[in-house]
């Protein structure tokens, strides 16, 4: 694995886009981020939002602790036998892109339990903006930064940032308060991805994650028609 300096000409060994097009079983979303920028808020959104329609299952990263996977527990927003936990023991971005058995395991094993699965969200512990999923993981992976962090974010890459399906900029309503300038976000942002999507959300303001519950639903579309 080369060092986090050259990850931006990173070539995942386990990338086959047609591969992934051809791929069975459920759809497999990959959301990663910094410490704090509110992937496991996401995730859980997505499970109350997209639960009702869609026969959905989780896996958490942690280090040490199943705290993410505890958390999506205590509030409820999946039976408990549809969030598996994986305990990394190193930097979480190992378990998702360098060695990625563990998480594998995990998604096979819900597969097992539930034959009907269509989504699965694979949550990342944090990390930082050079963490990204291995393809031979997820089908589709979204990023996730926060305002608090300051409007440079986006402009400072890395694969995270400049190479996710969808990059989303959390906790808007923080703006003020720290001084943040979206539309200098949304313009970097678009400036570093190439035409790739980036939304700007608030939990706060829309609990439902509307519009990246609309991208996954489109994702969802996208390969079903890919199937046909």
């Amino acid at each position: 694995m080369p060092p986090d300096h050259l990850l931006d000409d990173y070539v995942d060994p386990y990338d086959d886009p047609a591969a992934r097009g051809r791929r069975h079983g459920p759809l497999r979303v990959g959301l990663g981020g910094p410490v704090g920028s509110g992937k496991t808020a996401l995730a859980a959104a997505l499970c109350r939002t997209l639960g009702a329609e869609l026969d959905l299952a989780v896996v958490t990263n942690d280090i040490y602790t199943t705290e993410d996977a505890d958390f999506l527990r205590r509030h409820a927003v999946l039976p408990d036998d549809r969030i598996e936990a994986v305990q990394t023991g190193c930097c979480p971005h190992t378990a998702i892109r360098d060695d990625i058995t563990a998480n594998l395991d995990a998604v096979e094993l819900l597969e097992a339990r539930h034959p009907g699965l269509e989504l699965v969200l694979v949550e990342s512990g944090g990390d930082n903006l050079t963490a990204s999923f291995s393809y031979g993981l997820v089908d589709v992976q979204v990023f996730v930064v926060d305002v608090a962090g300051g409007d440079k974010v986006p402009r400072k890459g890395g694969p995270g940032v400049t190479a996710s399906d969808l990059l989303v900029v959390n906790k808007t309503d923080l703006a003020p308060l720290v001084g943040a300038d979206l539309d200098v976000m949304r313009r970097d942002a678009a400036a570093v991805r190439g035409g790739k999507p980036t939304l700007l959300i608030s939990l706060r303001e829309d609990p439902a994650a509307t519009e990246v519950a609309a991208w996954v639903r489109q994702q969802l579309r996208s390969r079903a028609a890919q199937h046909a």
